[in-house]
């Protein structure tokens, strides 16, 4: 029997709306309807940004107190909420209903620390008498809102990267209109929910639902919209850019995250941490372990570990307390990872385990020996693949984990010093983990990445300064 979850309406400028035109979300593991939302449209679209110059002015306007006091209770909604939330998760997602509870976890800690920080948006005083001729003058800069935001969301981490781009975006006093992902828009009209309850003014946020190809243009094209914040898939990326014309862009674009694991490592700690670096989500996260390059020593040894950890991975049903690892976000991702590993076999690489799909489930997959030009090497699989690399020592492993056109992050494995500040100086990555995975990351942190993995930094403090411009204040003192 299906499960049916609340839907049916979206956000628009404070006001509920629903649709006579609706599209319907499927749980990916078995195809079930668990509920529906409004297809917008581009008059939808117009609405909420015409709506949203209102709300940027009010946004503004409110008081650091009172954006903090929003937040605040909107994070404490969700803790409030956390099985609903998490439950939602994992029905529209591919998220197990534990990774599902961590995530919604994390989404209020996100929207708390943006409430912190919105008491730090502060300026400097400026020394203008630095320059000669400019004794008589002193001033300072504050830090004001970009405006509208227009936030675009993967289906991946539907709660909390939403709250990546509201809760900063609200700290800052912005106005922010949220296009999330069509496989998974009901958990941002919960979150929306949240920031309703939580007494945020209406206008100031709109969460549209609807197709990418309806809506998508009209709100990144828009001379209103002020910035836009996309997290997704690189191609799109380079089309919003190209269509976006002049406007701050932030952009996390994925990755193909490298891991090196040396011959001092601990290499317990090692196949461990790839493993639930590679599998968790169904390596369906921008950080996923996807390429391990192990110097030649402890090669096999890495490898007998790393497949026994493997081989504990459970998958199954989501909302199971047992599974660790669930489907795919559809089938037809799945299909696409499965006809790249026979791609990568077909061109000489070995199959370790896995290699089986069942409809939108694909098994826990290892290959090794992988010409350095398959697809599966290259791109972004966003699947549960990885790729075991023999390599003769460190210069080699940095050499082949930086020939790609990703930079997001990188691990290394390794109780050497200084090997551990050459790879964190030579790799070409945004962040650098030091005996962990790639997929390591706190919502404080600057996140981002280099080449095709984006462009600027997220992570609280960092998103609110993306999201605030600076204005310079100084004054000619005259004698009287």
């Amino acid at each position: 029997m299906a499960t049916e979850l609340a839907g049916g309406k979206m956000l628009l400028a404070g006001e509920w709306v629903e649709k006579s035109d609706q599209i319907e979300v499927y749980n990916p593991e078995n195809n079930e309807k668990i509920g529906s939302v409004p297809a917008g449209t581009e008059e939808d679209v117009k609405n909420a940004i015409s709506s949203a110059k209102d709300g940027a002015e009010i946004a503004a306007n409110l008081s650091v107190r009172e954006r903090m006091d929003i937040l605040t209770k909107a994070a404490d909604y969700i803790e409030d909420h956390l099985e609903d939330f998490a439950r939602t998760i994992a029905l529209e997602g591919s998220k197990t209903i534990n990774e599902a509870r961590s995530e919604t976890t994390r989404a209020a800690e996100t929207i708390r620390l943006s409430a912190e920080e919105a008491r730090r948006l502060t300026g400097e005083s400026i020394n203008f008498d630095q320059m000669p001729g400019n004794t008589d003058r002193m001033g300072y800069y504050f830090r004001f809102p970009v405006g509208i935001i227009a936030a675009i969301t993967p289906f991946n981490d539907p709660l909390n990267l939403i709250a990546h781009k509201i809760g900063p975006g609200i700290a800052a006093g912005n106005a922010v209109i949220i296009k999330p992902a069509t496989e998974t828009p009901l958990s941002a009209v919960k979150l929306a929910e949240a920031f309703v309850s939580a007494g945020l003014p209406p206008k100031v946020l709109s969460v549209i639902t609807g197709r990418a190809r309806d809506i998508g243009d009209v709100l990144i094209e828009s001379k209103d919209i002020n910035m836009i914040s996309f997290t997704g898939g690189m191609e799109t990326g380079e089309k919003i850019a190209k269509k976006a014309g002049l406007k701050r862009l932030s952009m996390e674009l994925g990755s193909n995250s490298p891991a090196i694991v040396r011959t001092d490592a601990d290499l317990h700690l090692a196949a461990a941490s790839t493993v639930s670096g590679a599998f968790a989500a169904a390596g369906q996260n921008c950080l996923s372990v996807q390429r391990i390059y192990v110097e030649e020593g402890v090669y096999d040894s890495f490898k007998d570990l790393f497949l026994q950890k493997v081989k504990e991975v459970k998958t199954g049903n989501k909302l199971s307390e047992a599974t660790d690892m669930g489907p795919l976000i559809n089938e037809k991702e799945a299909i696409r990872v499965e006809d790249w590993v026979k791609e990568a076999i077909d061109a000489g690489a070995l199959l370790l385990a896995g290699g089986n799909r069942n409809g939108a489930h694909y098994e826990p997959t290892v290959l090794e020996e992988v010409p350095s030009d398959a697809t599966i090497v290259t791109e972004e699989v966003f699947g549960p693949v990885v790729l075991l690399f023999n390599v003769k020592n460190l210069d080699e492993a940095i050499e082949r984990a930086n020939d790609v056109n990703y930079g997001l992050q990188a691990g290394i494995f390794t109780t050497n010093i200084n090997a551990a500040l050459k790879a964190s100086r030579r790799l070409h990555v945004g962040g650098v983990m030091i005996n962990d995975s790639s997929d390591f990351r706190i919502d404080a942190m600057p996140f981002g990445g280099v080449k095709g993995s984006g462009l600027g930094r997220e992570g609280v403090e960092y998103t609110i300064k993306e999201m605030s411009e600076e204005r310079i204040v100084a004054f000619k003192l005259i004698d009287e």
